[in-house]
Formats: C-alpha cells, structure tokens, sequence
C-alpha cells in the first residue's frame, strides 16, 4: 500500500493531481487546506482559530495542524493508505508525522514534488482568486505564500531527499500528463526503494 507526500508550491496543482492519484492509487486524499476551509466555512473554533493565519497567508501553527493531521491518518479510510497534500510544510511538521507513523509501525512510500515557476504560480493563483472570488489570494498574499514555501517548505522536500523517497515532476502542461507523470515518480521512487510490492504470477493471471 502507499503512503505518499504530495507537495508544491501554491498553484502548482497539488489539489488536482491529489484526488487524481489517490483514485488511482485506490487510497484516500488528505488536503489540510480543505478541512481547514471546511472549519472556516463552518465557525468552528478550530476554523475561526486558522482563519486568522490563512487570510494573512501564514502557516497554521503546527500544533492545531498536527493534531489535525493525526486524527486523520488513524481514521479507517486511511488504513490502506493515504496521500497527504499540503502537509507536512516545516520542520516540526515532519518531525510530528515521522512520530505518528512510527507509532504505527507505518513509513512513507514516496514524496512528489511538483514543480512549477514562481511567474505562473502568481499567475495561476490571480486568475483563481478572480473566478473564484479567494480573498486569500490577492498578489501581495500570494507572493507572500511563494516566499514562505521557499523558505520553509523546500528545506523539508531536502530532508525527504536524503532518505532516498523524493522525486521530481514538471507540473507544467496538460493535466492528464502531469498525473502519468506523478504516478511514474511514486512507481520509480518505490522499486527504487524496495518498497513496491512483488507481484507473482498467479496475481497477474
């Protein structure tokens, strides 16, 4: 089974590819964006508490987000596998799922990164932030966000790196081929690692 990171920067497409993969994968998308917005959309006190810093385009701190991302995880859905999108996003993030999993005696099978330039993403985001009507995604938030994951986001893509799981795709182009793409890094990255499961001839037939 797969335990995946599916990670970019803001407008990179991690939203998209996410549900795509993990359909693909036969196991559950994890987007703490989405169930922070629910919390917002929602007044919940978790949501009111996060609003603050995702209007402001700061991360939310990684207590809330932690605990948010471990009572997930241990839901049954996710017991055949995941793939998280947008987490973890700094160090004590990693350090926080590094614990989860190893107190379910689980690792993660692969971390994709999806690359794209700074100029699109700004652009990509603008022109969402107008069909959609975002108030989070005004320029100066936007570069804001840009220069955060810059400086917190890639040192944690780096850490993954040195353990051997990390793979790089193009997030440019059509969005069927960004998802071949994806899903050739997880495969690699797993044969590569050990990781994928050893298919014998009577699984095939």
């Amino acid at each position: 089974m797969t335990r995946m990171l599916l990670m970019g920067p803001p407008g990179s497409g991690k939203g998209t590819q996410a549900t795509r993969i993990a359909d693909k994968l036969g196991i559950v998308a994890i987007s703490t964006g989405d169930i922070f917005r629910h919390n917002v959309k929602n007044m919940t006190e978790l949501g009111q508490e996060a609003k603050r810093y995702m209007d402001a385009g700061d991360f939310v701190p990684d207590e809330v987000t932690n605990r948010m991302v471990a009572d997930r995880i241990a839901q049954a859905d996710a017991a055949s596998g995941f793939l998280l999108d947008g987490y973890p996003r700094t160090a004590g993030q990693v350090e926080a799922l590094d614990a989860m999993l190893r107190e379910a005696g689980l690792a993660l099978s692969a971390v994709v990164e999806l690359e794209v330039q700074d100029a699109e993403l700004v652009q990509r985001l603008l022109k969402r932030a107008e069909i959609e009507g975002r108030a989070d995604d005004t320029e100066e938030v936007i570069q804001h966000r840009l220069d955060l994951y810059h400086r917190e986001t890639e040192s944690v893509i780096e850490s993954y790196a040195d353990r051997g799981i990390v793979a790089r795709v193009d997030g440019t182009g059509q969005i069927d081929d960004v998802t071949e793409r994806v899903l050739q890094a997880v495969y690699s990255v797993r044969v590569a690692t050990g990781t994928m499961p050893v298919v014998t001839p009577d699984q095939q037939a």
